[in-house]
């Protein structure tokens, strides 16, 4: 940070110090909450020092228009440009009411639940995902960002035995999505990437004039828990909605006492007790807490410090039927380097990794930590007990591509030629991609908690296809299951957009095997493929299990795809059972669904 940039951030603060009036639709926010992607630079301004709290509104008023008529000054707000090929990364409005829509291939089978599948995703409000501009540097927002907006596609059986289906998409209206849609312009400035000197200033500026440090994303998954439905993203607490109208009902709130920092997006519940099991990390200590929330959700049952020395991002955790299983990998989020110039977010490829088994009620010091190769898992497919190990199976990568390349205004256009880089081989000037770079494979830990021993297969399915956003028969999350689903990373797709696309789905046979040679290091499991046509993309994949069904597989694959030579967005239903035939139902909708994230199967009763 240059002398002058200094200065002029010190004025702002001083400036600043009588606490600013709060937009309406966050003054009822509780103590604003650090994120994974977006850390806390300064405390509260509860914490400042002690200073007159008898302020007047007007003054008040003045402070906040003060510091809105210096970011208006400063700050050129540039929209980030989205190539053809991007053209399904692209918003949509709301639709309002729900349309019914049809079936155009096969049939749903009568002995499908009625029910919503539902699935999150960003959604970014004013256009897109912007940039700014300001004499301190650029800042953006990341390709991973933007308001949440669910797509709900609802199936439901009219007397007679009929099916009829119906969509509807809406926004996640968080307290800051409220916020900036009165705006009715851009507010938060980009918080995480970018120049350090502009990524600073953005953070104290948001803090000063909203009193938290970016929006409240709700982007990126959906849950249930104790007969109520919640959309979450890692920067905030769960919004609960209600699952017919999509309509937001307000943010999960418990007790600050309890748990004051965010959950992750992917809580647990707990095998044999419907306990859920959340984490929730921050870039200031305590780094990482684990929580265990009561089946009727109304409760915190435990909580515990892990003590970790960093602070490390986790997107997921891991349950069997006792021990709760922890990863503690270098993506890391560091203040003091971004101070010093460097990324806030940054993939540590000389950092140390390492997996934790804990008991289910324990504290950081009944923790056994397992060391293993430094890597970047975002998701783990399913965790279980056998005999003496427990065994963890993930989506593992050489390393992230999260945060992705510095700083520029025209970040998306590069992003594939750093992809192109990161997956080139630096040995010689062939251009081959290395088995293992921000590709994931599915890799395989046995832990013993006896002896300490590591058993780690890094790649269970060949190098044919990456892989990506598992998913299992919930029944059997915790326990030891045969069969994971996973979409198919389209990778020339991904070398030309720079963003992941997904082509097809794998499903995936833990107990059957394919060899080769005959040599037992080159054993792979079995794996069945169902490939949507070219330039046919699926994202938001879940199974819905049969009701009355027996095997594991029992069940049906449904997922949201798009033709993007049509520009039709549909649902397609993939019998698991018979998983490489054609979909039983296709079933097109109303409106263009961009990519998202993760989606799931509510059943509904009446």
């Amino acid at each position: 940070m240059t002398a002058n940039s200094y200065a002029l951030l010190q004025v702002v603060t001083k400036c600043s110090l009588q606490r600013s009036s709060l937009p309406p639709k966050l003054e009822h926010s509780k103590n604003p909450l650090s994120s994974t992607f977006k850390p806390i630079l300064l405390k509260e301004l509860d914490h400042f020092p002690n200073i007159s709290l008898d302020v007047p509104k007007a003054i008040k008023d003045t402070s906040f228009n003060l510091l809105e008529a210096f970011v208006d000054f400063i700050y050129e707000f540039v929209d980030q440009p989205l190539l053809p090929c991007q053209s399904n990364f692209e918003p949509v409005e709301e639709i309002g009411e729900a349309t019914t829509v049809d079936i155009v291939e096969g049939n749903i089978p009568d002995d499908f639940p009625e029910g919503v599948y539902i699935r999150n995703g960003p959604n970014p409000l004013f256009g897109g995902l912007k940039s700014t501009r300001s004499i301190f540097g650029e800042s953006r927002h990341m390709w991973v960002e933007g308001e949440g907006m669910l797509h709900a596609l609802y199936l439901n059986k009219e007397n007679g035995g009929k099916w009829k289906t119906f969509y509807k998409n809406k926004h996640v209206q968080t307290d800051s999505y409220n916020m900036e849609k009165d705006r009715s312009k851009p507010g938060f400035l980009p918080a995480i990437q970018g120049d350090s000197p502009a990524i600073l200033l953005s953070n104290l500026l948001n803090v000063l004039r909203f009193g938290v440090i970016d929006k409240y994303l709700s982007n990126t998954n959906v849950f249930e828990h104790a007969n109520k439905y919640y959309s979450i993203a890692e920067n905030h607490m769960p919004q609960e909605i209600d699952i017919r109208s999509l309509q937001t009902q307000g943010n999960w709130n418990f007790p600050s006492e309890s748990w004051n920092r965010p959950f992750t997006s992917h809580p647990k519940k707990a095998p044999g007790t419907g306990e859920l099991v959340i984490i929730g990390i921050d870039a200031k200590k305590p780094y990482f807490e684990l929580g265990v929330i009561s089946a009727d959700g109304k409760k915190m049952v435990h909580k515990a410090d892990l003590m970790f020395d960093r602070c490390a991002v986790c997107h997921e955790i891991g349950v069997t039927q006792r021990y709760n299983v922890i990863m503690n990998f270098p993506l890391t989020v560091d203040i003091s380097r971004l101070v010093l110039g460097g990324q806030l977010m940054k993939f540590e490829k000389d950092g140390y990794a390492r997996i934790g088994i804990m008991p289910r009620y324990g504290y950081a010091n009944s923790i056994k930590w397992f060391e293993v190769d430094p890597c970047c898992v975002f998701h783990i497919i399913n965790c279980f007990e056998h005999n003496d190990e427990v065994v963890v199976r993930a989506c593992r990568a050489h390393q992230s591509v999260i945060p992705g390349p510095s700083s520029s205004v025209n970040h998306l256009e590069k992003l594939s030629k750093w992809i192109k880089r990161e997956t080139s081989s630096i040995d010689d000037d062939s251009h081959e991609f290395t088995k293992e770079s921000i590709f994931s494979r599915v890799c395989e830990w046995r832990l013993n908690m006896k002896t300490g021993e590591i058993k780690e297969k890094k790649n269970l399915s060949g190098d044919e296809f990456a892989m990506e956003f598992p998913i299992i028969n919930e029944k059997f999350s915790g326990f030891r299951n045969k069969f994971a689903y996973l979409q198919v990373v389209e990778s020339t797709e991904l070398f030309v957009s720079g963003f992941a696309k997904f082509g097809g789905l794998v499903k995936l046979h833990f107990e059957e095997k394919k060899t080769f040679n005959m040599d037992e290091e080159d054993e792979l499991i079995k794996a069945e493929y169902h490939m949507f046509p070219k330039n046919t993309f699926c994202s938001g994949t879940s199974f819905v299990p049969k009701p009355e069904g027996i095997d594991e597989d029992d069940g049906w694959i449904i997922t949201f795809t798009h033709n993007e030579n049509e520009n039709i967005s549909q649902v397609c239903i993939i019998d698991a059972k018979k998983f490489t035939k054609e979909p039983v139902a296709i079933i097109t909708l109303s409106s263009r669904v961009p990519y998202g994230f993760h989606g799931a199967f509510m059943p509904l009763t009446s």
